[in-house]
């Protein structure tokens, strides 16, 4: 939040340099946002996950009567409106009089244009009769006021209310983008035949609508059969679950409180609206399904006061085609239900992904690392873990706690290699203490290093001295490991993996290299090394453990499905926020829109990060 308001007053007062430094963890994290651009700017970065429809955005400027008006706008090939306003550089997130007066003037400025230059265009651009709603379609912008004695309105004060600030930013946008058309013909025609395609669309999907309205699809009194509704008419405390598939619906339907539970089953993916224009959403039945069950209409019918509902909770599956449809899902309330996600009322289920059962206890647990915990208390209880090397023992909660520390250096470790970096290369590092870039200036160190990896059956191919930072390189082969080439240098002393892994070996140093012995009780003791550690004691908390992984909601019986994901006593509910709007709209632009390059480019800063794929 304080990086994302830094940023927008970055924006929004050009050429002025913020400077965050987050001081909390082991190493400080700076964060400098300056922009000599301004907002227009903020508009490129708003738009620099889309493909635009002219270089660069508009930009109109003006100030009247002490008012003073800045506005950067530009079109891009989205079906989506991206309209952000500011009055003295507060984000008026309920819009105002300013944003009003900008939107009046677009419209009027794009017909009369049209109208002026009747004769050079075609036929179907000479009159077009374009709406608001029309011209706004594929917009990014910012408007930006600074007025000297605001007035701010609504429940958050976060609308703009001075009445005499619409007429000032009609007519400096009205001229101010009236001769911007004029002078750019190319520009002008491209934003044109892009709200005429808007115009057509709407078209489409008022007829769309009115005839899903002739069929009584999108009345809130014909509510869809597939929909078994709650008891409540108290939207305050009714629920409605969205859930996948027909068979995880049923059980939820067997399973819920029909007092105040709704259920709606869902047949497949439903649409991804980033890339449909409004007439075909509508065509899609789940989505009218989903529509009329709210209640609360859409776009020009939308009342947030007629949702039927103050609690939808997504319910997918815990597999990659449940977080496809919960990321669809997700779409469509951000694009189209933005009030409902703002006040709170959206939530995603949290079934659990396994089962575990040991003699007459059963439990059921959400996560992986849920998993890890239970099993490595199982593994503690009447087990003890002794060094050779040191003569340390562990037992109880202090074995409970190194086993943590051993996993969570194991999940770093992995991620290191993961980037190319040999395992035991890196456990070599930090066993000889080289956990400091300034190291890698040393040659004698990297000779030591060198001895360490042949032990281990690397060849070193070379000590290279890079100049440019002042330090040396080591290049080398993991000969047991098909012959990988490698090379430890600063970088990788640097990565926040690296580090994580130097702050928690001290801990593990005393377990010795080799040498541990477990014993449980009334078992002979058995001698493992430090790598198979973790391991064997997580087969001896296995022992006499069933454990079942869910993978669909399906799998369970109304009673599991009532008792663990839908009981309020004992679920977990994740409530859907936007904290950053900017950051939000960029994400689902990029995951769900149609420019491929960008969702490329994400998957592969991403996919090292990426936890239980299921394939």
């Amino acid at each position: 939040m304080l990086s994302q308001r830094l940023r927008e007053l970055a924006f929004l007062n050009r050429g002025v340099k913020i400077t965050l430094r987050d001081e909390r963890g082991s190493e400080p994290v700076e964060r400098v946002f300056h922009y000599e651009g301004g907002i227009v700017e903020f508009v490129q970065h708003l738009n620099q996950t889309r493909t635009t429809l002219h270089e660069p955005p508009i930009h109109i400027e003006g100030r009247k009567d002490d008012v003073q008006v800045e506005i950067a706008l530009q079109y891009n090939e989205s079906y989506q409106e991206t309209v952000l306003s500011f009055a003295n550089s507060i984000n008026t997130a309920e819009g105002g009089t300013h944003l009003s007066g900008f939107r009046s003037a677009l419209t009027r400025a794009l017909n009369n244009y049209a109208q002026r230059q009747a004769e050079s265009l075609p036929k179907d651009m000479r009159s077009p009769g374009l709406s608001g709603e029309d011209v706004r379609e594929g917009l990014s912008a910012v408007v930006s006021v600074k007025v000297p004695e605001p007035q701010f309105e609504g429940q958050t004060k976060t609308k703009l209310g001075n009445s005499e600030v619409a007429g000032i930013v009609s007519t400096l946008v009205y001229y101010g983008l009236s001769a911007y058309l004029d002078e750019h013909p190319r520009a002008a025609r491209s934003i044109l035949a892009k709200a005429i395609q808007a115009r057509t669309a709407r078209e489409a999907a008022r007829k769309a609508k009115e005839a899903t309205r002739r069929k009584g699809v999108l009345d809130s009194g014909n509510l869809p059969g597939k929909l078994a509704d709650c008891q409540s008419r108290d939207p305050a405390t009714s629920e409605l679950f969205l859930v996948e598939g027909d068979s995880a619906g049923g059980s939820a339907k067997q399973g819920r409180d029909r007092r105040f539970q709704a259920i709606l089953p869902l047949r497949g993916k439903i649409l991804n609206v980033e890339k449909a224009r409004f007439d075909k959403m509508l065509s899609h039945e789940e989505i009218r399904t989903i529509i009329t069950a709210l209640g609360c209409g859409i776009r020009d019918d939308f009342d947030i006061s007629k949702l039927r509902y103050h609690r939808i909770i997504l319910m997918t599956d815990a597999d990659v085609d449940g977080s496809h449809i919960r990321t669809l899902l997700l779409t469509l309330f951000f694009r189209h239900f933005p009030e409902v996600v703002e006040r709170g009322y959206l939530y995603i289920a949290q079934p659990p992904l396994y089962k575990v059962r040991k003699g007459r206890e059963e439990l059921y647990l959400q996560s992986d690392p849920e998993l890890h915990d239970y099993l490595t208390r199982k593994a503690a209880d009447d087990t003890v873990v002794r060094s050779r090397d040191s003569g340390r023992e562990w037992s109880g909660n202090e074995l409970i706690n190194l086993l943590k520390q051993l996993a969570e250096f194991r999940r770093y470790r992995d991620a290191i290699e993961r980037r190319g970096w040999p395992r035991d290369a890196v456990v070599a590092m930090l066993e000889l203490r080289m956990t400091d870039r300034e190291l890698f200036a040393d040659r004698e160190t990297l000779e030591r290093l060198r001895e360490e990896l042949a032990r281990l059956g690397h060849e070193v191919r070379g000590i290279d001295e890079d100049r440019e930072h002042g330090s040396w390189v080591l290049r080398a082969v993991d000969l047991e490991r098909g012959h990988r080439e490698y090379t430890l240098s600063e970088e990788l002393s640097m990565s926040g993996e690296f580090r994580q892994m130097a702050a928690l070996y001290p801990q593990l140093r005393d377990l010795g290299r080799t040498g541990i012995e477990v014993e449980v009780q009334g078992r002979q003791p058995i001698v493992v090394d430090r790598s198979e550690l973790l391991d064997r004691l997580l087969e001896i908390g296995r022992r006499g453990v069933a454990i079942q992984r869910y993978k669909g909601l399906g799998e369970m019986n109304p009673g599991q499905l009532w008792e663990t994901t839908m009981n309020p006593d004992n679920r977990r509910l994740v409530q859907v926020s936007v904290t950053d709007e900017v950051q939000a709209d960029e994400l689902f632009t990029v995951l769900m829109g149609e420019p491929v390059e960008p969702r490329r480019r994400f998957i592969e800063e991403n996919a090292l990060e990426a936890r239980n794929i299921d394939i």
